[in-house]
């Protein structure tokens, strides 16, 4: 497949770009219908909505209010009265604007003015709910209200309307996010087509991803946070997987491959990586399905739609472009020097005349051999890092955000904090308890003379059914609060012996909170058992994918901690400018988790994989461990950091539930990359030993044998017209004496062993070879380092010396 899309790449390119064209052409025709639809089945709160639903059917549109505060005199005087009923007025005229309710008139409009006269507020009806509401509308809403203020009368607004045009430009958080991936892939690579492939990647598959997602929320309830979490992931995966794809090509190309084999190359290698890596991303975020909660069903859709079209571009279009880049995807000074060196092969770049076999960097094989050389103390330092950092967990609450945790600086939090001041903490979050049958009078009372409420009131009935309107002394997100509506639901409705539940937004985000948090067990051993599994099989052993489940829980432990730290305390949240603290958001345990186990997966996945191939050749876990970590830690940091770029950008976008999330999975990527998968894991292996490979035979025989990621296949295998022949030589040390003892292997350049000797006291080797070809020696000793190149053998025997270097560190191609 690789092959066809490389030779056929404008017929592919001409696909994608039609297919992006025209799924977003259907898309911005259709519009988009997304819907927040809390289904909780078997609560108290869903009782309380489904009788306000029968008695209400044909309840209004998007509530929102504008409040108003005087610092002298009071709000009813006529100087006030005169600027903002025209206001109001006016605003009840636009067209979209279903009612005008202020407090200048009747009983009702009483209620609306504070106690101390310097608080009012009135309440505007569209016509449509929030997110159907032109912006267009909703500004000359605020401007008109916003006009009214003068010295000594301020004026605000609130509502989920008003919060959608104080958001900032859509697409500002996306685009911050992709120029600093930008940066990153270009510092890393050093060309910037390189730099451009990826990013082209991401955005196709975001791009169709999304817009599938707006045509499928026709069909089926979508969250509108859906897309926006889909973005983040998409783009993520997106650059991530380009990047590993990338750097396999980058690497063969180097090594004196021509650009289509080197492409094909990657693609059957990095690329079956990939598609492995998005499975295990859309398996995990199908994990959220066992919650039961219909609110993550969307999300789900809209996030596996764009991992499945990111893993498909990153096959499909990527080796497309890769065709119509040629070698332009290296730096200049990379094509220069493959241009000195002609098309030489690897074996001449054994002396120095053509290109260079890749090799691990000096920095990431410095840090591999102070893990091999430490591994207690740095698998200590870690866990105490990770440990301090989980402390915070502790005190974590679920709960949900409301415009009280907005900005100080935005109208809809100045609106909230005056309604507070004016009529109450918990104004802003009033219960409702719908009463299908007793006594409602004798309820009305008991409600009132239950600690901690400030007001109830009961509104006409209607259909048989009564709605008590239920006023607490303490703000929505407060944990009084929801003692409260246990003390009314356990006690104070059961010993009246009416019908009757408490509803209301408050409610329901209690009741999302509790299922949340009943569920979350059950969620979390879900995805760490079908990551043990998986990884089972991968790499046919019990202590990696333990350890792989291990790590996953420290991590989410530790950036959970972060989360708390930051959002429930309020640590940096003024820096950050992310408004007020208060409890983590419901539903982000179940969405971080997801991702945070798909994600942990790709990294654990490209750095066992290296250690698993070199432990099949080598059997020697010391090298396994310091080569796999030497040779993948510097393409886990670099996508680590991009990654850590993205989500973070992701604070920019205005909605504090995105804002919660990108700090949270940048903390979670951040901390898996560069603490777990570069120093804690790699030390645990090193101190388990061989016991990492451990697999009791009976189940050895009954698991299917999965490659994620083969071992590169040489162009120029063994040809089986050449007759057999010999490899031998010498090993010696720098100075020039023989090794005694050291293991030299002869492997084919698909990694299979061919042969396996012992060299002699005075160093010297022979191993057999069954045909003329390209094969790799590699030659390892336990007092130095170790050593492997290929080597191309012809008609005859091969002579061929080794020299080992005292700890030095050499990639294995």
């Amino acid at each position: 497949m690789a092959r066809w899309c490389y030779r056929h790449r404008l017929v592919v390119l001409l696909l994608w770009v039609a297919a992006l064209f025209g799924l977003g052409f259907a898309a911005s025709t259709a519009g988009t219908d997304y819907a927040n639809v809390f289904s909780l089945p078997n609560t108290d709160s869903k009782r309380a909505y489904d009788l306000m639903e029968k008695a209400f059917p044909d309840s209004a549109g998007d509530t929102d209010t504008v409040v108003w505060k005087v610092d002298e005199g009071t709000v009813r005087d006529q100087s006030v009265r005169s600027r903002i009923q025209p206001a109001l007025d006016e605003i009840g005229k636009m067209k979209g604007v279903g009612d005008v309710a202020g407090p200048y008139s009747g009983e009702r409009g009483a209620a609306q003015i504070s106690e101390n006269g310097k608080i009012a507020y009135a309440q505007i009806t569209f016509a449509e709910q929030a997110n159907a509401v032109p912006k267009e509308l909703v500004q000359d809403v605020v401007d008109t209200a916003q006009n009214a203020e003068r010295g000594g009368l301020h004026v605000e607004l609130g509502g989920q309307a008003i919060q959608r045009v104080q958001e900032p430009p859509t697409g500002l958080a996306e685009m911050v996010g992709i120029v600093a991936a930008a940066v990153v892939l270009f510092l890393a690579f050093g060309s910037l087509f390189a730099m451009l492939l990826p990013i082209a990647i991401a955005l196709f598959g975001v791009g169709t991803g999304l817009f599938s997602t707006q045509l499928l929320s026709h069909a089926t309830d979508i969250p509108d946070l859906a897309p926006l979490l889909a973005t983040l992931i998409g783009l993520g995966v997106g650059i991530d997987y380009a990047l590993f794809i990338v750097t396999r090509h980058r690497r063969g190309i180097l090594r004196g491959m021509k650009p289509e084999d080197s492409a094909v190359t990657a693609l059957n290698t990095s690329g079956r990586a990939v598609l492995f890596a998005g499975g295990t991303v859309c398996i995990a975020l199908a994990g959220m399905l066992v919650t039961n909660l219909r609110f993550l069903d969307g999300v789900v859709i809209g996030t596996s739609l764009t991992v499945v079209f990111s893993v498909l571009a990153a096959v499909t279009l990527l080796p497309a472009l890769l065709g119509v880049l040629g070698t332009r995807v290296l730096s200049r000074r990379q094509r220069r020097k493959l241009e000195a060196g002609g098309t030489a092969r690897s074996s001449e770049a054994e002396s120095g005349e053509g290109p260079e076999p890749e090799r691990a960097s000096g920095a990431a094989a410095r840090w591999s051999a102070n893990v091999q050389r430490r591994p207690r103390t740095i698998a200590t330092l870690a866990v105490v890092v990770m440990a301090v950092l989980a402390l915070p967990v502790l005190s974590l609450r679920l709960g949900a955000t409301d415009q009280g945790n907005d900005d100080a600086s935005t109208t809809t939090r100045k609106a909230y904090d005056l309604l507070a001041e004016g009529f109450g903490p918990g104004f802003n979050g009033p219960l409702q308890v719908v009463v299908s049958s007793g006594d409602t009078g004798a309820l009305v009372k008991d409600i009132g003379d239950t600690a901690g409420v400030a007001r109830v009131a009961a509104l006409p009935p209607a259909q048989g059914v009564t709605v008590i309107q239920v006023v607490p002394t303490t703000s929505p997100q407060s944990e009084k609060t929801d003692q409260l509506i246990d003390t009314l639901r356990d006690r104070v409705i059961p010993d009246t012996g009416a019908q009757a539940h408490v509803g209301g937004v408050t409610a329901v985000s209690k009741d999302f909170a509790s299922i949340t948090g009943d569920r979350l067990p059950l969620f979390i051993a879900t995805i760490i058992g079908l990551g043990f599994l998986l990884l089972l099989v991968a790499f046919r052993s019990l202590v990696v994918p333990l350890t792989a489940a291990l790590m996953n829980l420290i991590a989410a432990a530790a950036s959970f901690g972060v989360l708390t730290a930051i959002f429930q305390w309020g640590w940096g949240l003024d820096l950050l400018g992310l408004g007020k603290e208060g409890p983590i958001n419901a539903f982000l345990p179940v969405i971080m988790l997801s991702l945070l186990f798909g994600l942990s997966m790709d990294y654990q996945v490209f750095l066992v994989s290296r250690m698993h191939e070199e432990w099949v050749h080598t059997k020697d876990n010391a090298r396994a461990v310091r080569v796999g970590l030497a040779e993948t830690s510097r393409v886990i940091n670099s996508a680590a950091l991009i990654m850590v770029c993205v989500f973070l950008a992701f604070v920019l976008s205005g909605d504090s539930g995105a804002a919660m999330a990108g700090v949270g999975l940048a903390a979670a990527v951040a901390l898996d990359a560069f603490i777990l998968r570069t120093a804690l894991v790699p030390a645990a292996m090193h101190l388990l030993g061989k016991a990492n490979w451990w697999l009791p035979a009976g189940l050895e025989k009954r698991l299917p044998h999965l490659a994620v990621e083969p071992a590169e296949e040489s162009l120029e295998e063994p040809s089986a017209e050449g007759g057999a022949s010999v490899v031998h030589g010498f090993i010696r040390t720098a100075d020039g004496d023989p090794v005694d003892g050291a293991v030299v292997t002869l492997l084919s350049k698909g990694g299979r062993q061919l042969d396996r000797v012992i060299s002699l006291a005075d160093g010297s080797y022979i191993v057999s070879v069954p045909a003329s070809g390209t094969y790799l020696l590699a030659a390892t000793a336990a007092s130095y380092g170790a050593r492997a190149r290929h080597v191309v053998v012809d008609d005859g025997p091969l002579v061929y010396d080794v020299e080992l270097a005292e700890g030095e560190v050499d990639a294995v191609n």
